[in-house]
């Protein structure tokens, strides 16, 4: 039918044209800046002991629970934040962990350095992380001066935020969203 393939033409002549995503085969750098599910599972779980802060100490079973992550993942990820100063931990049948040290003096930036590495998107631009770029003349280089921009910009939020900024926004995103009255007088 001549006539239902122009409606075709035409519908996908007014959608928007599709980005053309290149996935590079080995990926290298790319994802320095994409947080792993163990990443994820940190902040999570020090979410929780953030906000359980005044409490004695938080079970592994507690924090599994409520961040459904997997009690063995779990516990290496808990020993892990140990090593960095973060967390502490206590034996037995009442045994958890806690935080080190209180809510305002760990920032996000500690946690994921720790548990990732570089926050760059390129190793050229990483600061603690640093790798040699391949580009011939790394000073004069556009695409680095571009990507130590986004680096810059995702330190300085990490950098400012904490646990205890975290466990404000938990707080917040937790109330009900307000009702506006719609009426017309």
């Amino acid at each position: 039918m001549p006539g239902s393939s122009r409606r075709l033409d035409a519908a996908a002549m007014k959608a928007p044209p599709k980005r053309l995503l290149i996935k590079p085969a080995g990926m290298g750098n790319l994802r320095m800046m994409k947080l792993s599910l163990r990443g994820e599972y940190a902040l999570r779980a020090l979410l929780v002991l953030s906000l359980h802060y005044s409490d004695d100490v938080v079970s592994i079973k507690t924090i599994s629970e409520e961040q459904r992550i997997p009690k063995k993942f779990l516990e290496q990820i808990l020993n892990d934040l140990k090593g960095l100063g973060a967390v502490e931990s206590r034996r037995g049948m009442r045994g958890g962990y806690r935080l080190a040290r209180p809510p305002e003096q760990i920032t996000l930036a500690s946690i994921v350095r720790h548990v990732e590495g570089a926050m760059a998107p390129v190793g050229c631009v990483s600061e603690w992380f640093y790798e040699r770029c391949t580009c011939p003349d790394e000073a004069r280089c556009p695409i680095r001066d571009v990507m130590k921009e986004a680096r810059e910009a995702v330190v300085r939020i990490m950098e400012r935020v904490t646990l205890a900024e975290l466990c404000e926004r938990a707080r917040r995103l937790q109330k009900p969203a307000r009702k506006v009255a719609d009426y017309v007088i």
